[in-house]
Protein backbone atom coordinates (compact mmCIF):
# COMPACT_ATOMS: atom_id res chain seq x y z
CA UNK A 1 0.00 0.00 0.00
CA UNK A 2 1.35 3.49 -1.32
CA UNK A 3 0.52 5.36 2.15
CA UNK A 4 3.16 7.84 1.95
CA UNK A 5 0.95 9.07 -0.76
CA UNK A 6 -0.80 11.03 1.45
CA UNK A 7 2.08 12.99 3.07
CA UNK A 8 2.06 14.67 -0.43
CA UNK A 9 -0.23 17.25 -2.63
CA UNK A 10 -3.07 15.13 -3.97
CA UNK A 11 -5.67 17.14 -6.51
CA UNK A 12 -8.62 14.93 -7.84
CA UNK A 13 -10.58 15.90 -10.59
CA UNK A 14 -13.16 14.83 -13.67
CA UNK A 15 -15.46 16.37 -15.65
CA UNK A 16 -17.26 17.43 -13.42
CA UNK A 17 -15.75 17.84 -9.77
CA UNK A 18 -12.15 19.22 -8.52
CA UNK A 19 -10.61 18.09 -5.53
CA UNK A 20 -7.69 20.05 -3.83
CA UNK A 21 -6.07 19.85 -0.63
CA UNK A 22 -8.09 21.42 2.01
CA UNK A 23 -4.93 23.82 3.23
CA UNK A 24 -5.64 25.73 -0.53
CA UNK A 25 -6.17 29.46 -0.26
CA UNK A 26 -9.65 28.95 -1.12
CA UNK A 27 -10.94 26.84 1.81
CA UNK A 28 -11.83 30.26 2.60
CA UNK A 29 -14.38 30.75 0.41
CA UNK A 30 -16.25 27.91 2.37
CA UNK A 31 -18.00 31.14 4.52
CA UNK A 32 -20.24 31.66 1.55
CA UNK A 33 -22.01 28.37 2.47
CA UNK A 34 -20.95 27.04 5.81
CA UNK A 35 -23.35 28.82 8.09
CA UNK A 36 -26.06 27.12 7.21
CA UNK A 37 -27.51 25.03 10.13
CA UNK A 38 -29.08 22.19 8.15
CA UNK A 39 -25.56 21.61 7.07
CA UNK A 40 -24.61 20.76 10.40
CA UNK A 41 -27.80 19.07 11.46
CA UNK A 42 -26.16 15.34 11.67
CA UNK A 43 -22.42 16.56 11.77
CA UNK A 44 -21.42 16.37 15.18
CA UNK A 45 -20.21 19.96 15.07
CA UNK A 46 -22.70 23.47 14.78
CA UNK A 47 -20.38 25.84 12.65
CA UNK A 48 -22.49 29.52 13.25
CA UNK A 49 -19.88 32.17 13.33
CA UNK A 50 -16.88 33.65 12.20
CA UNK A 51 -14.94 32.04 15.02
CA UNK A 52 -16.59 28.35 14.52
CA UNK A 53 -15.04 28.96 10.91
CA UNK A 54 -11.58 29.54 12.35
CA UNK A 55 -11.61 26.88 14.32
CA UNK A 56 -12.89 24.44 11.92
CA UNK A 57 -10.71 25.75 9.23
CA UNK A 58 -7.38 25.59 12.00
CA UNK A 59 -8.71 22.05 13.29
CA UNK A 60 -9.12 20.28 9.97
CA UNK A 61 -5.43 21.45 9.17
CA UNK A 62 -4.04 20.49 12.44
CA UNK A 63 -5.69 17.08 11.79
CA UNK A 64 -4.21 16.71 8.64
CA UNK A 65 -0.40 17.22 9.93
CA UNK A 66 -1.59 14.88 12.59
CA UNK A 67 -1.81 12.71 10.33
CA UNK A 68 -5.30 11.53 11.76
CA UNK A 69 -6.84 12.51 8.17
CA UNK A 70 -6.43 14.00 4.55
CA UNK A 71 -9.28 16.64 3.74
CA UNK A 72 -9.85 18.02 0.53
CA UNK A 73 -12.03 20.68 -0.58
CA UNK A 74 -14.76 20.39 -3.52
CA UNK A 75 -14.83 22.26 -6.44
CA UNK A 76 -17.93 22.33 -8.22
CA UNK A 77 -16.65 22.91 -12.05
CA UNK A 78 -19.60 24.20 -13.61
CA UNK A 79 -19.33 26.77 -11.40
CA UNK A 80 -16.13 26.91 -10.36
CA UNK A 81 -17.28 27.18 -6.69
CA UNK A 82 -16.21 25.95 -3.70
CA UNK A 83 -19.04 23.41 -2.83
CA UNK A 84 -17.93 21.74 0.25
CA UNK A 85 -15.86 19.54 2.06
CA UNK A 86 -14.88 15.78 2.31
CA UNK A 87 -11.76 13.78 3.65
CA UNK A 88 -9.71 10.30 3.97
CA UNK A 89 -9.98 9.65 7.67
CA UNK A 90 -9.66 6.82 10.24
CA UNK A 91 -6.97 5.09 7.50
CA UNK A 92 -5.49 2.51 9.02
CA UNK A 93 -2.21 1.01 7.62
CA UNK A 94 -2.24 -2.04 8.91
CA UNK A 95 -5.11 -3.45 7.30
CA UNK A 96 -5.52 -1.50 4.20
CA UNK A 97 -8.49 0.66 5.25
CA UNK A 98 -10.09 3.99 6.01
CA UNK A 99 -13.16 5.90 5.94
CA UNK A 100 -14.17 8.39 3.43
CA UNK A 101 -16.46 10.89 5.19
CA UNK A 102 -16.89 14.18 7.36
CA UNK A 103 -18.48 15.47 3.87
CA UNK A 104 -20.99 18.37 3.43
CA UNK A 105 -22.35 20.63 0.44
CA UNK A 106 -23.46 23.91 0.45
CA UNK A 107 -27.74 23.43 -0.19
CA UNK A 108 -27.05 24.86 -3.69
CA UNK A 109 -24.90 22.00 -4.44
CA UNK A 110 -26.68 19.24 -2.47
CA UNK A 111 -28.89 16.57 -5.14
CA UNK A 112 -26.77 17.83 -8.32
CA UNK A 113 -24.95 14.88 -9.13
CA UNK A 114 -21.51 16.72 -7.34
CA UNK A 115 -21.33 13.85 -4.57
CA UNK A 116 -21.12 10.84 -7.10
CA UNK A 117 -18.34 12.53 -8.91
CA UNK A 118 -16.70 13.72 -6.01
CA UNK A 119 -16.58 10.17 -4.41
CA UNK A 120 -15.56 8.45 -8.16
CA UNK A 121 -12.39 10.04 -7.61
CA UNK A 122 -11.86 9.38 -3.54
CA UNK A 123 -13.22 5.75 -4.40
CA UNK A 124 -10.90 5.07 -7.74
CA UNK A 125 -7.56 7.01 -6.01
CA UNK A 126 -8.30 4.95 -2.73
CA UNK A 127 -8.15 1.74 -3.94
CA UNK A 128 -6.30 2.29 -7.71
CA UNK A 129 -3.12 4.09 -6.26
CA UNK A 130 -3.03 4.03 -2.58
CA UNK A 131 -3.82 0.62 -2.44
CA UNK A 132 -6.92 0.48 -0.20
CA UNK A 133 -8.77 -3.02 0.49
CA UNK A 134 -11.48 -1.46 2.47
CA UNK A 135 -13.53 1.72 2.45
CA UNK A 136 -16.03 2.80 4.48
CA UNK A 137 -18.42 5.27 5.23
CA UNK A 138 -20.78 5.68 8.28
CA UNK A 139 -23.97 8.11 8.44
CA UNK A 140 -25.91 9.12 11.36
CA UNK A 141 -29.28 6.68 11.81
CA UNK A 142 -31.59 9.62 11.23
CA UNK A 143 -30.04 11.19 8.30
CA UNK A 144 -31.67 9.06 5.50
CA UNK A 145 -30.90 11.36 2.94
CA UNK A 146 -26.97 10.71 3.14
CA UNK A 147 -27.87 6.41 3.48
CA UNK A 148 -29.42 6.95 0.16
CA UNK A 149 -26.54 8.88 -1.31
CA UNK A 150 -24.24 6.12 -0.19
CA UNK A 151 -26.57 3.71 -0.95
CA UNK A 152 -26.64 4.63 -4.82
CA UNK A 153 -22.48 4.20 -4.85
CA UNK A 154 -22.94 0.51 -4.71
CA UNK A 155 -21.90 0.42 -0.91
CA UNK A 156 -23.20 -2.36 1.31
CA UNK A 157 -24.75 -2.06 4.30
CA UNK A 158 -23.15 -3.55 7.32
CA UNK A 159 -24.43 -3.07 10.79
CA UNK A 160 -25.82 -0.25 13.07
CA UNK A 161 -23.72 0.95 15.92
CA UNK A 162 -25.60 2.17 18.86
CA UNK A 163 -24.62 4.99 21.03
CA UNK A 164 -21.56 5.28 18.19
CA UNK A 165 -21.09 9.64 18.52
CA UNK A 166 -22.07 12.01 21.32
CA UNK A 167 -23.66 15.27 19.56
CA UNK A 168 -22.75 18.90 20.92
CA UNK A 169 -26.37 18.59 22.97
CA UNK A 170 -24.75 15.51 24.86
CA UNK A 171 -26.78 13.53 23.00
CA UNK A 172 -26.05 9.82 21.78
CA UNK A 173 -25.88 9.34 18.47
CA UNK A 174 -26.78 5.93 16.06
CA UNK A 175 -24.77 5.85 13.06
CA UNK A 176 -25.16 3.18 10.26
CA UNK A 177 -22.13 1.74 8.71
CA UNK A 178 -21.44 0.65 4.58
CA UNK A 179 -18.21 -0.39 2.96
CA UNK A 180 -16.96 -0.95 -0.77
CA UNK A 181 -13.91 -3.44 -0.85
CA UNK A 182 -11.38 -3.91 -3.17
CA UNK A 183 -12.95 -6.93 -4.65
CA UNK A 184 -15.91 -5.48 -5.82
CA UNK A 185 -14.53 -1.98 -7.45
CA UNK A 186 -14.07 -3.36 -10.68
CA UNK A 187 -17.59 -4.07 -11.00
CA UNK A 188 -19.01 -1.04 -9.35
CA UNK A 189 -17.04 1.35 -11.56
CA UNK A 190 -18.31 0.08 -14.96
CA UNK A 191 -21.93 -0.51 -13.43
CA UNK A 192 -22.27 2.98 -11.33
CA UNK A 193 -19.43 5.01 -12.11
CA UNK A 194 -19.65 4.59 -16.03
CA UNK A 195 -19.95 8.38 -17.00
CA UNK A 196 -16.16 9.20 -15.59
CA UNK A 197 -14.80 6.42 -17.09
CA UNK A 198 -11.92 7.32 -20.04
CA UNK A 199 -11.43 4.62 -22.79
Amino acid sequence: MKIKILKSTIQLENDRVLLLPFENERNEELKEIIFDKEIWKFMGSNINNEQGFKNYIAKTIKDKNNRLCYPFLIIDKETNKVAGCTRYGNVNTANKKCEIGWTWYGIDFQGTGLNKACKYELLQFGFETIGFKRIQFSVDKENIRSQRAIEKLGAQKEGVFRNNNIAPSGESRTDVYYSIIKEEWDALKTEIFSEFLIY
